[in-house]
C-alpha cells in the first residue's frame, strides 16, 4: 500500500496532548500514513519521505485538518417518520417519551430491505460530514426477533451496536412492567447479545425506573456486554449515579445536573455525553457544559440522530450548539467531538491522529477548526480518509 503524505496543512488538530495544548494543534502541519495508520505527525518541513516516489503526496492548500468524529451515540435503524410532532413542539407542545412507540410501531412493520436502506443512507449522510466511527443503538422494535434484527442490521455498519431494548415499555406490556423486563433481561438479551458490544437503558421518567434500569444494566454486564445509560434529561433523577456505580462508559444527555452528580462524574471514568440536537428540537434547555468541564469531567458531544427528537446526523452542527449554547471553546467542542466521543466508546484507536492511530483524518474547506462554529450550516468537508483511504 502506498504510504500518503498529507501537507500543507494550515492547522492540524492532532488532539495528542502536551502542556498548554490539549488539542495538540500545529501550525504548518503534515500527516503521514502508511498501511492505514498515522505513521508521523509534526511540521510540514520536517516531513519524511518527500523525495521517496512510493508516497502520495496531497498538498492541502493550507487548509485545517483534525481527526475524523466519533458520534457515540445514534438510533440510526427505525422506520417511519415524526415530523409532526416536531412541528407541533416548535407550536409548543411540550416533548415526553411516549412518542417511541410511534416509530416501534413503523419500524416493526418495515422491511429488512426499507430498514437497510434508510441506514445506508443515514450512514453516507454521516461519512459526507466527517463521521468516521460511529455507535448504532436498538430500541425501536422491542420484541426478541425484533430487538435482534435491528442488532444485526447494525453490526453490518458499525461493530459499535448497542442493545436498548430498554427504551420504553411497549403497548402490549404496559399493564405488566415486570414482565417486559423479565423479557430484556432474558430472552431479548440472549438474542442480541450476538451482535451488540453495548446496553443501554433509558433511566427517565415514562420509561424505565432506577431499580429496573440497574437489574437491566447488571443482567448484560454478566452478559458480557458494556452498559451505557440515558440519564437526566427530561429532570433530575438517578441516571448519573447508577451509570457512576455500575461503571457504564458514558451517561448520556446530562440536562439536569446536581452538584452530586458532577461530583461523582468528576471522580469516575464514565463519560458525560451531551446531546445537543435534542435541546435545539425539543426546546429544554442545554446542558451546562462549562459547569462540567471546569470541574474535570469528561465531556463528549454526539447527535442522537433518531426520528423523534433530534433528526440531524451533523456532528459540525453539535460542534457550533455548544460553542455557541453551552459555553465551550471551539477546542473544547472539536475535542468533544472527536476525542471525547472515543473515549464515550473506550477506543484509543480513533479521535485523535498520534503515532499509530487509524487514520480517520478530516479535510476542512476553512484554515482553522474555528469555521466549524463561526461558519454554522455550511458545508465544510472538504475531504474525509478513513483508515488512510480517502472517500469518494
Amino acid at each position: 500500500m502506498t504510504d500518503l503524505l498529507i501537507t500543507n496543512i494550515g492547522e492540524l488538530t492532532t488532539n495528542v496532548d502536551v502542556p498548554g495544548n490539549p488539542c495538540g494543534t500545529i501550525t504548518d502541519g503534515a500527516l503521514l500514513i502508511r498501511d492505514g495508520r498515522v505513521a508521523w505527525v509534526g511540521r510540514a518541513d520536517d516531513a519524511p519521505g518527500v523525495e521517496d516516489t512510493a508516497t502520495e503526496v496531497v498538498d492541502a492548500g493550507g487548509r485545517a485538518a483534525l481527526p475524523g468524529f466519533v458520534d457515540s451515540h445514534t438510533h440510526l435503524v427505525f422506520g417511519g417518520d415524526r415530523a409532526d410532532e416536531f412541528e407541533a413542539r416548535m407550536a409548543g407542545v411540550p416533548y415526553a417519551a411516549g412518542g417511541i412507540r410511534r416509530t416501534v410501531a413503523a419500524t416493526r412493520a418495515a422491511s429488512d430491505e426499507e430498514l437497510r436502506a434508510r441506514l445506508t443512507g443515514l450512514v453516507a449522510e454521516l461519512h459526507a460530514q466527517g463521521t468516521t466511527t460511529f455507535e448504532v443503538k436498538t430500541g425501536y422494535d422491542l420484541t426478541v426477533d425484533g430487538e435482534a434484527r435491528l442488532a444485526r442490521l447494525a453490526a453490518e455498519v458499525t461493530p459499535e451496536v448497542t442493545f436498548l431494548g430498554a427504551h420504553v415499555v411497549p403497548a402490549e406490556f404496559e399493564d405488566d412492567r415486570d414482565a417486559y423486563v423479565d423479557l430484556v433481561v432474558g430472552p431479548m438479551l440472549d438474542a442480541v447479545r450476538p451482535h451488540a458490544r453495548w446496553i443501554d437503558a433509558f433511566c427517565e421518567t415514562g420509561a424505565f425506573t432506577p431499580a429496573e434500569t440497574a437489574r437491566i444494566l447488571r443482567a448484560g454486564t454478566s452478559a458480557g456486554l458494556t452498559p451505557r445509560v440515558h440519564g437526566n434529561q427530561l429532570g433530575p433523577g438517578e441516571g448519573v449515579r447508577l451509570a457512576v456505580e455500575l461503571g457504564a462508559a458514558s451517561v448520556d444527555h446530562c440536562t439536569y445536573l446536581s452538584a452530586d452528580d458532577i461530583a461523582a462524574l468528576a471522580d469516575s471514568d464514565t463519560v458525560a455525553t451531551l446531546l445537543p440536537g435534542v435541546e435545539f428540537s425539543t426546546r429544554h434547555p442545554y446542558p451546562d457544559a462549562r459547569r462540567l468541564i471546569d470541574a474535570g469531567v469528561t465531556v463528549a458531544l454526539a447527535s442522537d440522530c433518531n426520528p423523534g427528537t433530534s433528526f440531524t446526523s451533523s456532528m459540525p452542527l453539535m460542534i457550533a450548539l455548544a460553542v455557541r449554547e453551552m459555553g465551550m471553546t471551539v477546542a473544547e467542542a472539536v475535542w468533544a467531538a472527536t476525542a471525547g466521543g472515543a473515549r464515550a466508546l473506550r477506543r484509543t484507536d480513533v479521535g485523535h491522529l498520534g503515532v499509530g492511530a487509524r487514520a480517520d483524518a478530516l479535510i476542512l474547506n476553512a484554515p482553522t477548526r474555528t469555521h466549524l462554529a463561526y461558519r454554522p450550516g455550511v458545508p465544510l468537508v472538504h475531504e474525509v480518509y478513513r483508515g488512510g483511504v480517502r472517500q469518494s
